[in-house]
């Protein structure tokens, strides 16, 4: 089989991963390996752009210890890939590119490899960059032939479809599971996330709260405020919260806060931290105003006082209304 006709077999196996999976992981590793087999080399690279940043991270890596590199970052016109990436046009160095004056050292000092030659590919959506399929020290010396070039961009172009795909796919996930009026997530996360980790057998502690005397906010100030408001508390409890902690906008005035692997006296502590920060923060201040606002909680653990993910919630919000009968501005734990 030549060439012309693994790059076929190749264009084929892509075309199967872009539309089986659209994990993005999944996508990635799939395409490496096809490539891998079909254009031998000691060294593969694929760099995705950050476009804030413009720089370029390491996403995969074959050949190299990606612990070494994994925090390297290159500049949008650094280096052979950076320039790459910036001109949006391919570059081929079949020899000593360890002497040309583009050539960024920094990986090889890292890692100790030798680059010898290289080939850049810049992976393109509408004529906008989004990463560089980088092909270290191939074996065949043939690839560097101009004439093979056009080959070599359509498998560029499967490469840069497969990410988009992935990427439209993730967006169009976190978008349904976000609220649109804090950013943080909403009652459909709650209930994948929680049927996950109690499917799973874990321990798991949910905090229901509820702000006190809201609606007399929105009927003071009028319902965009209110939203803004709600925007504010949620950034005052997120800011309490761990990194495996999830807050959820649950409805209305109501948020819920799930501490994976966390009994009830760790939520107890957390919902009291909590309640005290929100008490103490003045709110909307970038509105010419001075709103404070308390809530109150109720806090439920599994498998400590329910059995199910319905029990959980249903506990939780009743202990919640308990400290609203309580006074308010407490915390109340089943």
């Amino acid at each position: 089989m030549d060439f012309y006709d693994r790059q076929l077999l190749t264009c084929v196996e892509i075309g199967k991963a872009v539309t089986s999976t659209l994990n993005m992981d999944e996508i990635l590793v799939t395409i490496l390996k096809r490539l891998s087999e079909l254009i031998k080399a000691k060294n593969w690279t694929l760099y995705l752009v950050d476009p804030g940043r413009r720089e370029l991270r390491f996403e995969v890596v074959v050949g190299l210890d990606q612990e070494v590199i994994g925090d390297v970052r290159i500049k949008v016109g650094e280096g052979i890939a950076g320039l790459a990436a910036l001109t949006g046009e391919p570059i081929l160095v079949p020899d000593r590119a360890h002497e040309d004056p583009r050539f960024n050292r920094r990986v090889d000092e890292l890692t100790g490899f030798t680059t010898r030659s290289l080939i850049c590919l810049p992976l393109k959506i509408q004529e906008a960059v989004i990463g560089v399929l980088e092909v270290v020290n191939p074996e065949d010396p043939a690839l560097f032939d101009e004439s093979l070039m056009p080959v070599l961009s359509i498998l560029a172009d499967y490469v840069a479809i497969a990410i988009a795909n992935a990427r439209n796919y993730q967006e169009i996930e976190a978008l349904s599971i976000t609220d649109d009026v804090t950013g943080f997530y909403n009652t459909r996360f709650l209930h994948q996330y929680l049927d996950s980790l109690l499917g799973e057998g874990n321990v798991v502690s949910l905090v229901f709260l509820d702000l006190d005397n809201f609606k007399h906010v929105v009927d003071s100030h009028g319902h965009l405020v209110g939203s803004k408001m709600l925007r504010e508390v949620a950034l005052v409890i997120g800011s309490r919260l761990g990194k495996d902690d999830r807050l959820v906008r649950y409805g209305g005035d109501e948020y819920v806060v799930i501490l994976p692997g966390q009994d009830k006296q760790t939520a107890l502590g957390k919902a009291a931290e909590i309640r005290q920060a929100l008490e103490e923060t003045v709110f909307l201040g970038s509105e010419g105003l001075k709103v404070r606002i308390t809530a109150s909680f109720g806090i439920a653990s599994c498998p400590e006082d329910v059995g199910s993910k319905r029990e959980l919630l249903q506990v939780a919000d009743g202990c919640m209304y308990r400290s609203k009968e309580l006074g308010k501005n407490r915390v109340h734990a089943a």
